[in-house]
């Protein structure tokens, strides 16, 4: 039985009510925070319901309604006011990766049938592909269109406003970069996302007084709906963060209650903690406290003391975090369970692109911190095709489920079968009701004897060893056994190497370390599961936008070193 209570919330028929909900409602307070010359300058709900509506006035008559908006660029508040002021009335929002190249931007433009770009001036080069009957509007040239819709709504123009909004029919087009190489235009309706911010609701208390980092890129549903939408519908703020690498800067400035993140940023948080407390030659203090607050009981309590002890930890923070909401990929449940030790609470999510990104998510108050999630409320779970060990395929089915792959129904029909989304991951729910993924469908490692080698249970294994900074577990087939080769490349980190091993034979020192670490694993797991070749890497490897490891490209990129290691 559930131990937890679903968050009452407001029923969100569409994204145009929620906007003027949220304007009515919390009108004066800040809406968005972003840095103009060099210090955080706040937006009001007020102005941004102002500047969607005269944007999207001004646009409309200037023959766009109905057509399909690129929108591409940096986290901003003009990206928001951009993207609101398409899904609010005027046609389809199709949001692009910034960082893709000129002629797949062109791509995108050609095959979503796009009229129209607004964009950040910083990409303009990006877009020198494009064909000439594509128009093109800057962020910075916003404040022009918005003066002249402002002027045509005093004049009585309700055209944007009387544009009625069909919640079934297609709203965003999403272009998935994914770790595959394969890119497929997601079709989402107002009724996927809007579905999608309601019973996120019912898990994940939000408040006005909250105010959330935006660190992921926001063309990405994962951030778009749940680190921007979601708490613009509960009247919190937004900041932008300006980068990966001013996060820890950014966070002292704005000081935020909760943040989107993906499991890479949280790890790498964890690790640069100990390696701190480690500096300090106080890590037999530090388990001693962690050891005794543990014992603390009620669990508020108990943060709240660690809060106290760790307090210098959570000003590196701003001083306010209260929780991390890890997406996109597995987190290891030890960084998940070391981070509550400090007083940093994580929870997960669990989705894809085709369902507005939700399918599962951890209760804030009710969790478990090797699950994706309980099933998001109003939504369905189930699993097929279960092997001996009752694992199988994970399939969803909710009102957040897509339409569809834009002009591919023989895709859509392979994942999305009498309503239920075949997510291609692989997993089992346990007896009270949370989802564990064990792997994904298309990466599992048959081996000779028909049993199944998950590389992300490796994986998890490896990187939580200080001195390794990414590891990707693959099968490569080897002739000779007529079997695959478990093979484990590690790239180490740097930092770590260059403090404990200096520079004179740190290549071999590194060695021996990792081959140490791999014996360790290989010593905990079934003898099918066990590493038999380690490479060791001199670079990172390579990602895609969200900071997520192309595995695709892994084969190619490790093959003559494999080649060479097994000679």
């Amino acid at each position: 039985m559930a131990q937890y209570k679903l968050y009452k919330t407001e029923k969100i028929h569409d994204l145009r009510e929620m906007i003027t909900r949220s304007a009515e409602l919390y009108g004066g307070e800040v809406a968005f925070y972003q840095k103009v010359d060099g210090k955080y300058k706040p937006f009001t709900y007020n102005r941004f319901k102002s500047d969607v509506d005269a944007l999207g006035t001004a646009l409309f008559a200037k023959g766009f309604a109905g057509k399909r908006v690129i929108v591409i660029g940096e986290n901003s508040y003009d990206w928001c006011v951009s993207y609101m002021t398409v899904v609010c009335g005027l046609g389809t929002v199709v949001p692009v990766d910034k960082e893709i190249p000129a002629q797949e931007i062109a791509n995108i433009a050609n095959i979503s049938e796009a009229s129209l770009v607004l964009y950040s001036r910083k990409y303009e080069a990006k877009l020198s592909e494009l064909d000439a009957s594509v128009e093109r509007i800057a962020f910075d040239e916003l404040h022009n269109h918005i003066f002249d819709g402002k002027a045509l709504i005093d004049g009585g123009n309700t055209d944007y406003f009387d544009r009625s909004i069909d919640i079934d029919s297609l709203c965003s087009l999403i272009f998935t970069s994914g770790t595959t190489g394969v890119s497929k235009g997601v079709m989402l309706s107002q009724r996927n996302i809007c579905c999608t911010i309601e019973n996120l609701a019912r898990m994940v208390h939000v408040t006005p007084e909250d105010t959330a980092l935006s660190v992921l890129p926001l063309h990405h549903v994962y951030e778009c709906t749940c680190g921007f939408l979601y708490p613009m519908s509960k009247g919190a703020s937004v900041a932008f963060s300006e980068g990966i690498r001013y996060i820890m800067r950014n966070m002292k400035e704005i000081r935020p209650t909760k943040m989107l993140c993906v499991p890479l940023l949280i790890e790498t948080m964890y690790k640069k903690i100990w390696s701190n407390i480690r500096k300090k030659g106080i890590e037999g203090k530090v388990k001693t406290i962690i050891a005794a607050t543990n014992k603390v009981k009620p669990y508020s309590a108990r943060m709240a003391i660690k809060r106290k002890f760790f307090a210098e930890i959570h000003e590196s923070f701003g001083g306010r975090l209260e929780l991390l909401v890890s997406g996109g990929a597995p987190i290891d449940p030890e960084v998940v369970a070391g981070m509550r030790d400090f007083g940093v609470k994580i929870i997960q999510g669990y989705g894809l692109t085709e369902s507005a990104p939700l399918a599962a998510v951890n209760h804030d108050s009710y969790f478990c911190d090797r699950s994706a999630g309980l099933v998001l409320p109003g939504g369905e779970l189930k699993i097929i095709d279960k092997q001996e060990d009752g694992t199988g395929e994970i399939c969803y089915r909710g009102d957040n489920v897509m339409l569809g792959y834009y002009g591919r129904p023989d895709l859509t029909a392979e994942v999305k079968k009498n309503g239920w989304l075949h997510t291609g991951d692989i997993g089992y729910i346990d007896e009270r009701g949370f989802l564990i993924i064990t792997g994904r469908k298309k990466n599992v490692i048959v081996r000779s004897n028909g049993k199944n080698v998950f590389p992300e249970e490796l994986e998890s294994y490896i990187c939580r060893n200080d001195i390794v900074s990414e590891a990707v577990v693959l099968g490569i087939m080897n002739e000779k056994k007529n079997d695959y080769d478990i093979v484990a490349a590690v790239y180490p980190d740097a930092e770590y190497v260059k403090e404990n091993f200096g520079t004179e034979n740190s290549a071999r020192l590194v060695e021996a370390e990792i081959n140490r670490i791999i014996g360790e694993v290989n010593g905990i797991v079934q003898t099918y599961k066990r590493i038999d070749v380690i490479l060791i890497r001199n670079e990172e490897f390579p990602k895609n936008t969200s900071r997520k490891i192309k595995r695709f490209e892994i084969p190619a990129l490790v093959m003559d070193d494999y080649l060479e290691k097994i000679k």
